[in-house]
């Protein structure tokens, strides 16, 4: 843990606009996004801004023996520690988070039953922001999921549009704390009247 601390706050120094964060994702904020993600039974999962793995690595715990999870990491300092993660069912990916249609298609997969993503939306163009938002709902398949883990309400700026309004959830334990987004393909947001609400209200995921 020590180690990812000090690669993630040597990237941050290096790219603060990329880099979310000083510090990885805590244990508390692994699970629950994990969950939010339901991904138990996912043929084929992506992950956006993987960072040194720690919900890479819950994800696949997670998974099916059968699913295949796509890591998509634009810093470079993040995909050789990716990469040894060593599960057959991991591909890692050195890019952008727009081409996640084209990983799909690379590996004969016709869409993902989940995007997981701890990008910075607040930090990245409007244009690639958009870009990417648009790329997710084309990779989803009906009934996917896309869930956010962000320090701001920006994701929602820019998916709201195209996915409609998200469930919320907040994880404390976490440095800082942060807000967990979930979106579901439907033609609307998660939640059942279209309306959106807030996850903790229904259900205790700690």
């Amino acid at each position: 843990m020590a180690r990812d601390n000090w690669m993630f706050l040597q990237a941050f120094l290096k790219s603060p606009r990329v880099i979310a964060s000083v510090f990885p994702s805590s244990s508390f904020l692994e699970r629950r996004v994990v969950r939010a993600a339901d991904v138990g039974s996912a043929r084929a999962v992506v992950e956006l801004g993987a960072g040194t793995g720690g919900i890479t690595r819950t994800l696949l715990e997670a998974m099916g023996q059968d699913g295949r999870l796509i890591a998509i990491e634009r810093t470079a300092a993040f995909v050789d520690g990716l990469g040894r993660i060593g599960d057959p069912r991991l591909d890692v990916v050195h890019g952008c988070a727009s081409t996640l249609v084209a990983q799909l298609e690379q590996r004969g997969l016709p869409a993902a039953d989940a995007v997981v993503s701890g990008i910075p939306f607040s930090t990245l163009p409007k244009a690639l922001a958009a870009r990417i938002v648009e790329a997710i709902d084309a990779a989803l398949t009906p009934g996917g999921r896309f869930v956010a883990y962000q320090f701001t309400d920006r994701v929602a700026a820019y998916t709201r549009p195209v996915m409609g309004k998200p469930a919320v959830e907040h994880e404390v334990r976490n440095v800082p704390p942060v807000r967990v987004f979930t979106w579901r393909k439907e033609g609307s947001a998660l939640p059942r009247d279209g309306k959106g609400y807030d996850l903790d209200a229904h259900q205790d995921l700690s």
